[in-house]
C-alpha cells in the first residue's frame, strides 16, 4: 500500500516537472506564431553566460521616453505602449506605472533611471540577449560589431521581436534585412 502512494506521488511530480518547461515553451512558440512583430534598433556589445552560453548583447536606441511623470524608481515595473515610425522600426507610443486598457501592444519591463525634473525615463528591454550555437557567437559578434559600428542609412542593424499580451521574444538579429546567419554563412564560404 506504502509502495502504490510512493509510486502515485513519483509520477505526480514526474509530471509537474515535464508540464512547467513545457508551458514555458508553448507560450513562447504562441507568442512567435501569434504575436506582432517590432524591429528594434540596436547598438553593439557582448559577452557571455557560462550558465546559459554564448550570446549577443543587444542595446537598443529606444531605451527612454518622455512621460508626464517625473516619479520613476529604479527597478520599478512599468509598461512601454509601443508603435511602428515611418520606416517601420518600433518606438514608444507612451509609458505607463499601470496597465491601461488600450489596443496598443506594450512590452513590461524595468526602470533603469529618470533624468529628475525633466519627465525622461530610462528602461530596460526585456529581451537584450540572442543566443547562439557557441562555434558561432562569437563570428557572429563580430560580424555585427562591424556592421553596427557604421551608422548610416546603407547598414542597419536591427531585433526582429514578437510580443503578445506583454510578453516579448527575440525571433532573430538582422543587418541589413538579413538575418544574422546568412552573413555567418558568407564567413564560412571565405
Amino acid at each position: 500500500m506504502k509502495t502504490i502512494h510512493i509510486f502515485i506521488l513519483f509520477v505526480v511530480v514526474a509530471v509537474l516537472q515535464l508540464f512547467v518547461p513545457a508551458k514555458m515553451i508553448l507560450d513562447r512558440e504562441d507568442v512567435l506564431k501569434t504575436g506582432i512583430t517590432y524591429k528594434f534598433k540596436t547598438r553593439p556589445v557582448d559577452p557571455n553566460d557560462p550558465f546559459r552560453g554564448k550570446y549577443i548583447t543587444l542595446n537598443y536606441e529606444m531605451n527612454s521616453a518622455k512621460t508626464n511623470d517625473s516619479i520613476w524608481k529604479r527597478g520599478e515595473t512599468i509598461f512601454v505602449y509601443l508603435e511602428n515610425d515611418s520606416l517601420g522600426y518600433a518606438k514608444v507610443h507612451s509609458v505607463s506605472k499601470e496597465k491601461k486598457d488600450i489596443d496598443r501592444d506594450y512590452v513590461e519591463t524595468k526602470v533603469r533611471w529618470n533624468y529628475g525634473n525633466s519627465n525622461t525615463v530610462n528602461f530596460e528591454l526585456p529581451f537584450d540577449r540572442f543566443y547562439m550555437e557557441e562555434t558561432k557567437a562569437k563570428p557572429a559578434e563580430d560580424i555585427y560589431r562591424k556592421y553596427n559600428r557604421r551608422r548610416d542609412t546603407l547598414n542597419q542593424t536591427y531585433a526582429l521581436v514578437a510580443i503578445k499580451n506583454g510578453k516579448a521574444v527575440l525571433k532573430d538579429v538582422y543587418i541589413n534585412d538579413k538575418p544574422i546567419a546568412y552573413y555567418l554563412e558568407i564567413e564560412d564560404e571565405n
